[in-house]
């Protein structure tokens, strides 16, 4: 039997999926590696995988996206680990340097800067320009809050502007899967979540940095039907930003 290929992100907040997959019998069916979310995007893209827990800015570039699991990383408010950090506030950035590591990061600070602060910015990718503010996400955050004179956490940002929780990555296929390989990932997910302690138990501590309410708490993993509305409205913004592009 051919394996499928998954690609998963290396991150903190995928922690409880990993060990789910690891610890099933799925493993035995499965190619896994461990990616940044843009490289998990690329391959699902191109089809070196053929499912990939990725940015959901992402969804629209893959041939026959289809969210596969019933599992996902998304927030509802704050997520203490998506922001834009900033030498000023929000109402006064007119630079901002984006993150290599994420497509979504990156389109959510775009809509938020357009539709919430109603703010037109300069965007770079370049590491050594000198910006009024930068967007960095996963565990590079970790106990940076306090570093700046602003942190806006996005999810928080984002629950303000729309009402809504948010979905920053879903797992998604480039084809068809089989209901009973869906039925099995789920499981092996669900698995995974119900054995957060073992999986906090794993990490090494991050200073000022709570773990365990990061995990419990500020993240929450169901595909709900608010949190796909969410992702509708998402994908809409950014299009809207593309049309004032052209």
């Amino acid at each position: 039997m051919n394996k499928i290929k998954i690609s998963a992100v290396a991150y903190t907040n995928t922690k409880a999926f990993i060990y789910g997959l690891t610890h099933s019998e799925i493993i035995n069916k499965i190619d896994l590696s461990l990616d940044i979310p843009s490289d998990c995007a690329a391959k699902v893209i191109n089809g070196q995988a053929d499912i990939g827990l990725m940015p959901v800015a992402a969804i629209p570039l893959v041939p026959n996206a289809n969210i596969v699991a019933d599992y996902c990383i998304g927030s509802d408010g704050g997520v203490n680990s998506v922001f834009i950090f900033s030498e000023v506030p929000a109402n006064d950035i007119k630079t901002l340097r984006l993150d290599a590591h994420s497509r979504t990061s990156n389109n959510l600070a775009k809509v938020l800067l357009k539709f919430h602060w109603k703010k037109e910015v300069e965007f770079t990718t370049d590491r050594d320009a000198k910006t009024d503010a930068f967007v960095l996400i996963g565990d590079r955050t970790f106990g940076k809050k306090d570093d700046f004179a602003y942190a806006y956490d996005m999810g928080e940002e984002w629950k303000k502007l729309t009402g809504l929780p948010f979905m920053y990555a879903a797992w998604v296929a480039n084809k068809e899967i089989s209901e009973d390989f869906k039925a099995e990932f789920n499981a092996a997910l669900k698995f995974g979540l119900d054995h957060r302690k073992e999986v906090l138990a794993e990490l090494s501590e991050s200073p000022n940095f709570d773990l365990e309410d990061y995990l419990y708490h500020k993240l929450q993993f169901d595909v709900t039907e608010d949190r796909k509305k969410a992702l509708d409205l998402f994908l809409e913004y950014i299009e809207e930003l593309e049309k004032v592009k052209l």
